[in-house]
């Protein structure tokens, strides 16, 4: 395929004009209080601020404690920084041999191809890089280069989109990126990571949905969802417009003090996305962004909710408990530990927390 420039990708639509962007449109929806906004100011002068329609409509108006709306309306706390909080959190610049290009694990890599989101998270590992201020997309240079350095690397069996939120791109840039990608003889499977058919159902389109896909490649999509009640019905219709065109659906969700931080409402979501044909992937404990420690909790709680699903779960529904290492050493499951040795056997602790004891090998 010829290489060409690619324009700039992120015309928003009509409808985003409804979208939240300041402390004073979120005061005029009852999303936060009048006498907040000075302090608020000055979180939105630092991290960007986006809540989308279909994101109020999720939350519960004048509940304090809403899980959606802690989510994505900024606080105060988000101006208090600790010495352990990153501005790369998970070290994607140690590993960026070209902008826009993180090239941590040896057959995959990620293509950042946006710098901008339909929503922005509160607790987003990459605060400091997306948004307003940020750059919207790779220059036309900046994404031969990372084409350049994908079509070099022979190992890089997966492309995993990302950003900003490549679900941003229209159709037709979209299809331009996968047939690019598609070209390159050992790239074989592509992963989107995108929060807009939760945010923005809407733009997922049945055009957009076909620009997915391109002869040669699989495609995934793994979409971010922290609480049941983001899964409301346009967010379920989009995502079976994609489960219907044949896409595997994964699911990332993160671990959030306040938010998700029960057993039940874990279990309710995991439920929901398998009955969405999405299939739970990775439970995130929460990166050490600035600005986040009112979300982050203990490992060992975070541990203690897994051993109690997986007594109450199918399989399907249960995901992988990671941490990313601070710095860049990449993904480590946080397993709850089954099994320790006692002398020649093993001592196994079963979901109820009773000890049972297995025969040595041989």
């Amino acid at each position: 395929m010829p290489n060409r420039p690619m324009p700039n990708p992120l015309p928003l639509p009509a409808r985003d004009t409804t979208t939240l962007r300041t402390p004073d449109d979120l005061a005029r929806a009852g999303l936060v209080d009048a006498g907040a906004r000075a302090a608020l100011e000055q979180v939105a002068a630092r991290y960007a601020v986006a809540v989308t329609p279909a994101l109020v409509a999720a939350m519960a108006p004048g509940d304090p404690d809403d899980p959606i709306a802690r989510q994505f309306v900024p606080q105060p706390a988000e101006l208090d920084t600790s010495p352990q909080e990153l501005a790369d959190p998970i070290g994607d610049d140690a590993h960026s041999p070209v902008p826009g290009i993180v090239h941590r694990y040896p057959d995959r890599a990620l293509l950042k191809i946006v710098g901008v989101c339909a929503v922005y998270c509160r607790f987003c590992f990459r605060r400091e890089m997306v948004g307003p201020g940020a750059q919207a997309a790779l220059s036309p240079q900046e994404l031969e280069a990372a084409y350049a350095y994908l079509g070099a690397q022979p190992q890089i069996w997966e492309v995993i989109l990302t950003g900003g939120d490549p679900f941003m791109l229209s159709a037709r840039r979209t299809a331009e990126v996968v047939a690019r990608l598609a070209a390159i003889p050992h790239v074989k499977v592509v992963r989107f990571h995108t929060r807009v058919p939760i945010a923005a159902p809407e733009r997922v389109s049945e055009a957009f949905v076909r620009a997915l896909c391109a002869p040669g490649l699989t495609t995934y999509v793994a979409v971010h969802v922290n609480h049941a009640r983001e899964l409301t019905p346009a967010a379920r219709a989009a995502l079976a417009r994609l489960a219907d065109a044949g896409i595997p659906l994964l699911s990332q969700s993160v671990l959030l003090r306040g938010v998700n931080d029960e057993a039940d409402t874990l279990a309710d979501l995991f439920r929901a996305l398998v009955e969405c044909r999405v299939k739970p992937y990775y439970l995130h404990h929460p990166d050490l962004a600035p600005g986040t420690a009112h979300f982050r909790l203990g490992v060992a709680q975070g541990q203690a909710l897994m051993r109690a699903l997986r007594g109450r779960l199918s399989g399907l529904a249960l995901p992988t408990y990671v941490l990313d290492i601070p710095g860049g050493a990449g993904k480590v499951p946080l397993t709850p530990g089954y099994v320790q040795p006692d002398g020649a056997r093993l001592r196994i602790t079963d979901n109820c927390g009773g000890v049972h004891l297995y025969p040595p090998e041989g």
